[in-house]
């Protein structure tokens, strides 16, 4: 069975400052552009099946910039819907609601273009891909890379073992513009390589 590998699109000015960036379709910085172009060389060596991204410009960047090709916008791959809290640091965020964590309080609605979402919709979401990535990798035709974002990364990671979506907290933010590697042994989920520059 092949590895879901797991891209986080390249660096934006918003991961830059630590700013929510849900839906908000933020571009990627020189310096994004350039850590997607170095994903090629890592990525060439690897039989691909299948290639799926969020839909939003900065993972189709990364994707296009890494060299992968036949890629498949998947709307489940959107990053989480932050809500009223779309465009906020964390520490702008705790300044409104002291303590805030975002795994045990989740977001605050927002307007209409930010409804925000609940921890588990986003795990349905990435439940759903899972399913579907789960078929093509046990078909043996290769690798699955999927071209994402931070947060829904380590839940869609955490989902992957098995394990409650709150459950994300145990894994660092990875870095934009990194890969990870999820696989099977004997039928058990683990995670190969996590956070790979």
């Amino acid at each position: 069975m092949g590895e879901l590998i797991l891209i986080r699109h390249g660096q934006t000015e918003w991961s830059l400052s630590g700013r929510h960036a849900g839906r908000t379709d933020v571009p990627l910085t020189a310096a994004g552009e350039a850590a997607a172009r170095a994903l090629g060389p890592r990525l060439a060596s690897r039989r691909l099946g299948a290639v799926f991204s969020s839909p939003l410009g900065r993972a189709m960047r990364t994707a296009e910039l890494a060299g992968l090709t036949g890629v498949k916008p998947d709307p489940d791959l959107l990053e989480w819907d932050y809500g009223g809290y779309e465009g906020l640091t964390a520490e702008q965020i705790r300044e409104l609601k002291p303590g805030w964590d975002l795994w045990r309080d989740g977001v605050v609605p927002g307007d209409a273009d930010h409804p925000g979402e609940e921890l588990q919709q986003v795990a349905a979401r990435v439940d759903a891909v899972l399913g579907r990535v789960r078929t093509l990798l046990r078909a043996g035709d290769g690798d699955v890379a999927v071209v994402a974002h931070g947060h829904l990364t380590r839940v869609l990671t955490v989902r992957w073992l098995g394990l409650d979506a709150a459950e994300s907290r145990m894994f660092g933010h990875p870095h934009p513009g990194s890969l990870s590697f999820l696989a099977e042994e004997d039928g058990q989920p683990y995670v190969s390589a996590w956070n790979v520059p």
